[in-house]
């Protein structure tokens, strides 16, 4: 095993190595409750989505660890999973098939782009201050989806505020100003609980903080009548553990049948948006996963400079880095069959770096851990809302850390990244706020004098984008 893992060349051990890969599974193992929540909203067999997130996450785990040889754990990612609900399914009107046959051709875009020299381009086309805005962005985004589903928000009417165009008239949106709900009843009890709880467990820097957050809400979610546990026995045990893999018998494949990748491209007018929602998909998931491993890994010393360079300058698999980015690649493909979003390098994966995980082993243990929650099938259901509500809230808040880098007393800088952050969560939307960002970051560098500074790739995506806009207004 040592040779295997090249643990004396990396300074560590087995028995570091097996605790920071449980230490990464206790950090990031509350998707396998609140990705399915999510995406079961689109009509996703919630047992099928439970199931693939878990295998999509131990496939993609295993081939990081086997053949990167690094510490990282991967998963159907947040924000990935949210763009892939409220975007393109609610908001674009895409099939949940259809959805996951763009998110198979993401991950062979980034199969490509990995091993061929464009993906040096496309990563020195994005500028930095735009990365950290998307990132920071999808974590406002996230935490206003978890405060909303934890049921804290309530929507009043204010004609003077918020007006819909209906068949040419005016009319008042009822539904478009929040405000917060009367605390007078369990679940919304629950939710307050579920989110102190997580708070201070983050304070205290408990390890696995948000799973454990989820176990103690959903005990006291049975204890207060919000989760309702008198139908369970075991046949119910069995028979639901039975209905997952039935579920997941309609996921896997679906991208591929007549409701995904046959009928995606049949309508020619829809292939300008498809393209631009595919190209959003592809970017997040790839700059996602880009500062991971430059975040984490160089001051650890898992990726060095060197290492950096020889992935920027040569294609091929001959550094790590590139192994462990086409290992992100294939996750996402995989993820795509079996029926989950994009499957991506989780940032949670510091977590077992930081207790000492240099090597692969660390993501075969994690990968291990993961495979034995396949038994909790039938009892993933009985998570309440409010539990994996508070957790979306906690993850939203780690990844607004992005705007720190972002050097607001600059003008120029400060306005794209505010488009680009805040109209995420305004609109609703990844995407939008992806495209907002983008073109008003053209609009600064011809402000300024500075076309030619403008890479011709983040030219050509904003006017995709504008494209997109153009389109969406005569659909």
């Amino acid at each position: 095993m040592g040779s295997l893992f090249k643990l004396k060349e990396n300074g560590t051990n087995v028995r570091t190595e097996i605790i920071a890969g449980i230490t990464t599974f206790f950090t990031m193992v509350y998707i396998i409750f609140v990705n399915p929540a999510m995406l079961s909203l689109t009509g996703i067999p919630y047992g099928g989505v439970y199931l693939a997130t878990i295998i999509a996450a131990v496939v993609g785990t295993l081939f990081m660890g086997l053949f990167a040889n690094v510490p990282y754990a991967l998963a159907p990612g947040m924000g990935l999973n949210a763009f892939f609900t409220y975007t393109v399914c609610f908001a674009l009107g895409f099939t949940w098939q259809q959805a996951l046959a763009m998110v198979f051709i993401c991950g062979v875009i980034n199969i490509i782009i990995t091993a061929t020299k464009i993906r040096k381009v496309i990563i020195k086309s994005i500028p930095v201050s735009l990365q950290n805005a998307i990132g920071g962005g999808i974590g406002i985004f996230i935490a206003y989806i978890g405060i909303k589903n934890a049921g804290l928000l309530s929507f009043t009417s204010d004609p003077g505020t918020y007006t819909l165009l209906e068949s040419g008239t005016v009319v008042a949106d009822s539904s478009a100003v929040p405000a917060l709900v009367d605390f007078n009843t369990a679940g919304v009890i629950l939710a307050l609980i579920a989110i102190v709880i997580t708070i201070v467990l983050m304070l205290l820097r408990v390890k696995g903080a948000i799973l454990i957050s989820i176990v103690i809400s959903t005990i006291l979610g049975c204890l207060i009548g919000v989760v309702d546990l008198s139908s369970i026995e075991l046949g119910d045990y069995i028979g639901g553990l039975s209905d997952s893999f039935k579920d997941l018998g309609t996921t896997f494949g679906a991208a591929f049948g007549s409701e995904g990748m046959g009928s995606l491209f049949s309508d020619i007018n829809k292939l300008p948006l498809i393209l631009v929602t595919i190209f959003a998909f592809s970017l997040s998931d790839t700059f996602d996963t880009i500062g991971t491993f430059i975040g984490t890994g160089r001051k650890t010393g898992i990726f060095s400079e060197e290492d950096e360079k020889a992935m920027e300058s040569s294609s091929g698999f001959k550094s790590k880095m590139d192994k462990a980015l086409f290992a992100d690649s294939i996750a996402t493909s995989i993820g795509a069959i079996f029926g989950t979003s994009n499957t991506t390098t989780y940032v949670e994966s510091a977590a077992g770096i930081g207790s000492g995980g240099r090597t692969g082993l660390t993501s075969v243990v994690t990968a291990i851990c993961l495979l034995l929650c396949i038994p909790l099938a039938p009892f993933a259901g009985l998570v309440p809302q409010q539990a994996t509500a508070a957790a979306l809230i906690a993850v939203g808040i780690l990844m607004m850390s992005s705007f720190r880098e972002i050097e607001w007393e600059v003008l120029e800088e400060a306005i794209p990244a505010f488009f680009a952050g805040i109209f995420m969560a305004l609109c609703y939307s990844i995407s939008y706020g992806i495209a907002f960002g983008f073109i008003t970051y053209c609009i600064v560098k011809l402000c300024k004098g500075e076309a030619k500074k403008l890479h011709p790739i983040l030219i050509v995506s904003s006017l995709l984008f504008i494209l997109n806009f153009v389109i969406l207004a005569f659909i």
